[in-house]
């Protein structure tokens, strides 16, 4: 009998979720045997705020770095937190099917955003949330929060927010829908390029690994995660940024057909830049990245710089 595979995961509750659930895609469709392996990342370690401890990449350095050594034969990241450029060595295997992508409210008393009081307190560690929320002109007092997703609800528990921001997926993922009490429509809160999604890594050279693993590959989720990235990509933005956008392949007259949209905001949501885009699926690099240079032409870049904020 062969030793089983050995899967690098982050050791929060979330992520252990979630590497939990790739075990056993892994264990059905392949037969398999997998077993998980906490590997500790800087972004665990360091509470600081991401954009000035290193970016996503935090979350995932870590977890390349024992693929590479040896100490672990795949990894599996919340797909939003890798880095646009490719590392080398290593392997997108697989993208399994999307979790639904939407952020969601959290709040005091079943409330909605628009239900909140002005002035209240609400807790979320992403600027793009930020500014998507400073964008609605509810009058909400957005403050930054870090930690796991226990200790973001525990706060609105304890009464130290009124609401959080968090991803559904996430929420969906640990059994803990129920707690919702709004969950925010992309026209109003775009996600972050890749949110809800998975991905699935090991190294390149490992030829019968990486072929096992594509069996849990989603073609659509693929598409559509690859046509956000490319945007991503294109205005050389990070996870400083408040930049969302959301793909999907659709059924259109003429077969499938790939829709993207996207917004790039100042960090205090009063000037933004939104567009939206379709094409063929197998072009959907093309597709993101177009829809980018758009944003650009149109002043993305100079947007999303952190000093920029709207005039008064």
């Amino acid at each position: 009998m062969s030793a089983p595979l050995r899967l690098g995961t982050r050791a929060s509750t979330l992520a252990t979720t979630q590497s939990g659930h790739v075990a056993e895609l892994i264990r059905e469709r392949t037969g398999l045997e997998v077993e998980l392996v906490p590997v500790s990342t800087e972004g665990d370690r360091n509470r600081g705020p991401l954009a000035q401890i290193g970016g996503t990449g935090v979350f995932v350095t870590a977890l390349r770095d024992a693929l590479l050594s040896g100490r672990v034969d795949l990894a599996v990241h919340s797909l939003k937190d890798l880095p646009t450029t490719p590392s080398d060595g290593i392997a997108l295997a697989a993208v399994p099917v999307r979790e639904d992508p939407r952020d969601v409210v959290v709040a005091r008393d079943g409330l909605t955003l628009g239900e909140l009081p002005q002035g209240a307190r609400v807790g979320t560690g992403s600027p793009r949330r930020t500014a998507q929320l400073r964008a609605l002109g509810y009058g909400l007092d957005v403050v930054a929060i870090r930690g796991n997703v226990d200790t973001r609800l525990r706060k609105v528990a304890e009464g130290q927010y009124d609401a959080v921001v968090l991803a559904r997926a996430g929420l969906a993922r640990l059994g803990r829908l129920d707690e919702v009490t709004e969950a925010l429509d992309p026209l109003q809160m775009l996600p972050a390029p890749g949110q809800g999604a998975l991905a699935v890594e090991c190294r390149a050279d490992a030829a019968e690994l990486v072929e096992a693993l594509a069996t849990l590959d989603d073609h659509g989720t693929r598409v559509a995660v690859g046509a956000e990235r490319a945007v991503l990509t294109t205005l050389e933005a990070g996870c400083s940024a408040p930049l969302g956008a959301l793909a999907e392949v659709v059924e259109g007259d003429d077969g499938d057909e790939l829709w993207i949209r996207a917004v790039a905001l100042s960090h205090d949501g009063g000037l933004s830049v939104r567009m939206s885009a379709t094409g063929a699926p197998d072009d959907a690099v093309g597709v993101g990245s177009r829809l980018a240079s758009e944003m650009l032409a149109d002043g993305a870049a100079d947007l999303m710089a952190p000093d920029v904020t709207a005039r008064q």
